[in-house]
């Protein structure tokens, strides 16, 4: 039986960028990450709200979901694939 070799997959990594300042803590983001990346930040930022942050980016694949939820695009996403 002929074996063939298996390529490796890349593996794509995603990294967010939240505007503190413009969240305001709606979780719409939180709700719609499929990896729970997000949590809510325990510090108030200047309008008063508990912005979410980036927790787990070692989870992060990049699928913008977060971006697309939020209302007040206040999260930038970023894609890179792994060599």
């Amino acid at each position: 039986m002929l074996k063939v070799a298996k390529t490796p997959k890349k593996r794509i990594k995603g990294t967010i960028v939240i505007d503190r300042e413009l969240c305001k803590g709606c979780k719409y983001c939180l709700a719609a990450c499929p990896r729970g990346s997000i949590a809510v930040d325990e510090k108030f930022n200047s309008m008063g709200y508990f912005p979410v942050r980036f927790k787990h980016p070692e989870k992060c694949t990049g699928c913008a979901v977060c971006a697309r939820m939020c209302p007040e695009i206040a999260i930038e996403v970023w894609k890179e694939e792994d060599d």
